[in-house]
C-alpha cells in the first residue's frame, strides 16, 4: 500500500500526467483538423484512457475534467457552435454535462482496466478503450435529453425525432469512429502502459 501511495504521488506520475494533459488539450483543440469527409476524428479519449490505465482511475478522471473544460473553452471561443448554443441557452446543464461525461469516461475506463488487468492485461486494455467512448457518448445522450426543447428549437429538423437526432445525426458516426480508433489503438496503448508502468515502479523504489 505504501509503495502504491509513493507511486501515485511521485514526481514521475505528476510529470506523466502533465504530458497527458497537454495531449488532451492539443488533440481537442485541433480535433476539427482530422476528418473523414465531414466527420471529425477525435483522438482525445486515447490519452484519457492511457492515463486511467497507467496512473489509476483518479488520474483518468482529472484528464476527463480537462477534456470537458477544453470543450467549454472551445465553445466560448466560437470553435464549437453546437456547444456554444447549448451554453447560451442552458449554461449550467451544459457545463455539468461537459464535465461529468469526460470525468466519468476517464474514471470508469481506468477502474475497469484495473479490475480486469490481473486476469489479462490485453483484454483489459480493449475493454477500457471501448468503455471510454461508450460512457462519454451515453452520458452525452442522457444529458442532452434534459435539454430537449433547446435541441428541438435549434437543431432537430422537421420530421425528425429527438432520439433520431441524438443517436444517428449527433452521436452516431462520431461515436463509431471514436470506438473504432480506441479499439484499433488498444494494443499500442497496452504496450505503452506496460513500458511506462515499469518505469514508474522502478523509479519509486
Amino acid at each position: 500500500m505504501e509503495k502504491q501511495k509513493k507511486t501515485f504521488f511521485s514526481a514521475k506520475s505528476i510529470t506523466f500526467l502533465a504530458v497527458l494533459l497537454a495531449l488532451v488539450i492539443v488533440l481537442q483543440v485541433f480535433s476539427g483538423f482530422f476528418k473523414i469527409g465531414t466527420t471529425s476524428l477525435s483522438f482525445v479519449l486515447i490519452p484519457i484512457v492511457l492515463g486511467g490505465m497507467i496512473l489509476g482511475p483518479l488520474y483518468g478522471a482529472i484528464l476527463g475534467v480537462a477534456f470537458g473544460v477544453v470543450v467549454i473553452i472551445d465553445a466560448l471561443a466560437g470553435l464549437d457552435p453546437f456547444t456554444l448554443i447549448l451554453l447560451q441557452e442552458r449554461p449550467i446543464t451544459t457545463v455539468l454535462l461537459c464535465l461529468i461525461k469526460g470525468t466519468a469516461a476517464g474514471y470508469f475506463s481506468g477502474l475497469i482496466y484495473h479490475l480486469i488487468k490481473n486476469k489479462n492485461k490485453l483484454v483489459a486494455s480493449f475493454v477500457a478503450a471501448a468503455a471510454a467512448p461508450i460512457i462519454n457518448t451515453g452520458i452525452f445522450i442522457l444529458g442532452a435529453l434534459l435539454m430537449s426543447e433547446t435541441l428541438k428549437n435549434n437543431f432537430v429538423a422537421d420530421g425528425q425525432t429527438l432520439m433520431y437526432f441524438l443517436i444517428i445525426v449527433c452521436a452516431g458516426v462520431n461515436f463509431l469512429i471514436e470506438l473504432a480508433l480506441n479499439l484499433v489503438l488498444a494494443p499500442s496503448i497496452n504496450t505503452v502502459e506496460n513500458v511506462i508502468e515499469k518505469q514508474l515502479l522502478s523509479r519509486s523504489k
